[in-house]
């Protein structure tokens, strides 16, 4: 089981589709594509019965956690797939992950065991099913591009494009389907440095006029559910 930590400050911007065309025409020559450059990442979102993680991050906490399992592209019972918990602490985020087959996670639902429970993320992990009982919540599925800057690889910039999801068919191999969120025309990016952003990109940034939200794509869905709750009681 392969264990992966990453702890960086990340910064979300909302743009059209032509916005995205000129800044991508301005930085291109400055970036690499990444490892997983044109992929559709899937995730579920776990939490409460009373959506008690969503609730608290919402309310902009110094410290706030979430839990989900993710893949990139749909996956099947042997495909590998990310369980994660995302903490971020005074703006800093913190990722910690670690590496299984689907059929795995599914086997871990089942028993309360992870492997390799020595692990100290995994550790973490599941204290957080067991203390919250989590349960999943919403899936989420976007498409992505990703890259990184060529003389820089701890600055990377995400696109992301037709947000969509569903609180039914709670399982990643049921396919990417969803409703969106965004209508195709609007992008979000979003950039993740471990120290200060490139002086070359703030400056494109502010040329553009793109400026930086607060966004958070489980959080937004699960803010627009309470709308609509309102409206239709």
């Amino acid at each position: 089981m392969a264990i992966e930590v990453f702890r960086r400050k990340e910064t979300k911007y909302l743009m059209t589709k032509k916005q995205y065309e000129e800044l991508y025409e301005l930085i291109k020559d400055r970036l690499e594509k990444d490892k997983y450059y044109k992929s559709k990442i899937c995730n579920i979102y776990f939490d409460t019965d009373n959506y008690d993680l969503i609730v608290k991050s919402l309310e902009k906490p110094f410290y706030k956690e979430k839990v989900r399992l993710r893949s990139y592209d749909i996956p099947d019972q042997d495909s590998i797939v990310f369980l994660e918990i995302k903490k971020k602490y005074e703006g800093i985020v913190g990722k910690r992950r670690i590496e299984m087959r689907l059929r795995d996670f599914y086997s871990y639902l089942e028993s309360g065991e992870l492997k390799n429970v020595s692990k100290q993320i995994s550790k973490e992990i599941d204290y957080c099913f067991k203390y919250y009982n989590l349960k999943p919540k919403l899936f989420l599925a976007y498409d992505r591009l990703s890259y990184y800057d060529k003389d820089n690889i701890n600055f990377r910039i995400t696109i992301d494009k037709n947000i969509r999801s569903r609180e039914d068919n709670l399982r990643l191999e049921f396919g990417d389907k969803g409703k969106l969120y965004f209508d195709e025309e609007m992008y979000m990016m979003e950039t993740k440095a471990l120290n200060a952003y490139p002086i070359w990109f703030s400056k494109i940034l502010s040329k553009l006029k793109i400026y930086p939200i607060s966004f958070s794509k489980y959080g937004n869905i699960y803010q627009d559910k309470l709308k609509e709750s309102d409206v239709y009681v």
